[in-house]
């Protein structure tokens, strides 16, 4: 993952205008998630964050190391425009105890008896939901496409292929590997319990 998000970066570096498409591409997304979840569900704002971190990263895209994930890099940034909007905007920063933040949560939800209340399976749920969007998050941009385009899109093997300008059968390849490194992330964050 790292060489191929060193290569990206090297690309925009020298201008290719595909590479910024695939950064943004591949990388808003997830960022757009994950300011949602820190802006208490404000799309617009969200939205306006995620513009903002995207144009400082890539101000900023030469500083890029490769010593984190470029998501990780990008986080860096997104909490920062987070802070600043919210400085703009005179509102209160969300601060939202998340499960990618404080791993006791992921063993609390695991622990639920089988027997929940109505309310606390709702909460598990969408406890899931955000789960897996941290995760797709957390895999490199073409697995996480590939499994929302699939799952998300209902997207068949063959437009998935013409999407990626590749053969069904190393689409089909992607897929496996994207769906298990999928279930081994998300049987990590969910405490074993996937």
């Amino acid at each position: 993952m790292g060489s191929v998000e060193r290569e990206l970066v090297s690309r925009m570096l020298s201008g290719e205008e595909r590479a910024f498409s695939e950064f943004f591409d591949g990388y808003f997304p997830g960022l757009f998630r994950f300011a949602l979840t820190r802006l208490a569900g404000d799309e617009d704002a969200a939205e306006e964050v995620v513009q903002a971190t995207m144009s400082a990263a890539i101000r900023k895209i030469a500083t890029y190391r490769g010593e984190s994930a470029l998501f990780t890099w990008l986080c860096t940034f997104c909490r920062h425009e987070i802070a600043a909007f919210c400085r703009r905007a005179h509102r209160d920063q969300v601060s939202v105890g998340l499960t990618e933040d404080d791993p006791a949560i992921a063993a609390a939800l695991a622990a639920l008896a089988a027997g929940e209340t109505a309310q606390e399976g709702a909460l598990e749920r969408a406890e899931t939901r955000r789960l897996v969007h941290v995760v797709l998050d957390g895999l490199p941009p073409r697995y996480a496409q590939a499994l929302e385009w699939k799952y998300v899109d209902g997207s068949s093997v063959q437009e998935i292929a013409d999407r990626l300008q590749t053969s069904v059968k190393a689409a089909e390849s992607m897929l496996t590997r994207a769906r298990e490194a999928f279930r081994r992330s998300f049987a990590v964050l969910a405490g074993g319990g996937a």
